[in-house]
């Protein structure tokens, strides 16, 4: 049992250390290690005509509403994607640029709220992280304080125990999650810049 208690300890003292690196201190919830870029900006994934003059025009029309929300779906396959730009960036030369614009720009939008959303909850889960570790080097710190007693509640250190192991597991499980999300931001950077190529190409 003691040595099963200063392995918990060990273990509770890199576990609160763990979430509080960040690679960049204006972000120190930002726990990945891609930097955290707030916001894509236009210029990095679209080289096509200006879009200023359509950005609050695209939500208008249902028919671009309807496909900016299925392109930007992940579960939609790139090949459909591409496919379905080309089908409607059609028309005269003037018609194809209004559509080409305002099909980036709602794409544009709707990506990026993606993209913050996961990242703010990229960084929510991070400061859980940061209060579970501390929870668990506490309760290991009295655990074994409890252990060393003379006299102790074998039934309250046995409780208590459990909760350390049990909090040590949902906090590697979220370590897990934080790890596979990680990589979210750039899928969505990747395919947004997919999207841009693909309706530029549509307009040549």
């Amino acid at each position: 049992m003691r040595r099963a208690l200063i392995i918990v300890v060990a273990l509770a003292a890199v576990l609160a250390s763990a979430p509080a690196r960040a690679a960049d201190p204006r972000y120190p919830d930002w726990p990945c290690n891609q930097l955290k870029v707030p916001e894509i900006s236009v210029a990095a994934v679209w080289s096509g005509p200006p879009i200023d003059d359509v950005r609050d025009t695209w939500q208008n029309d249902p028919q671009v509403r309807d496909l900016v929300d299925r392109l930007a779906a992940r579960r939609t396959p790139m090949a459909d994607a591409e496919k379905a730009i080309a089908q409607f960036v059609t028309g005269t030369a003037a018609e194809k640029e209004d559509k080409a614009k305002r099909l980036f720009a709602g794409l544009f939008e709707n990506l990026n709220h993606q993209r913050s959303d996961v990242m703010n909850g990229i960084e929510r889960i991070t400061r859980k992280q940061k209060a579970l570790a501390g929870k668990i080097r506490g309760d290991a710190l009295e655990l074994r304080t409890m252990q060393d007693a003379a006299e102790h509640d074998q039934s309250k250190v046995e409780e208590l125990t459990n909760q350390v192991a049990w909090s040590t597991r949902i906090f590697e499980d979220r370590r897990k999650t934080i790890n596979y999300v990680c990589e979210v931001p750039g899928l969505i950077e990747r395919r947004l810049f997919g999207l841009a190529r693909a309706i530029q190409q549509a307009l040549e």
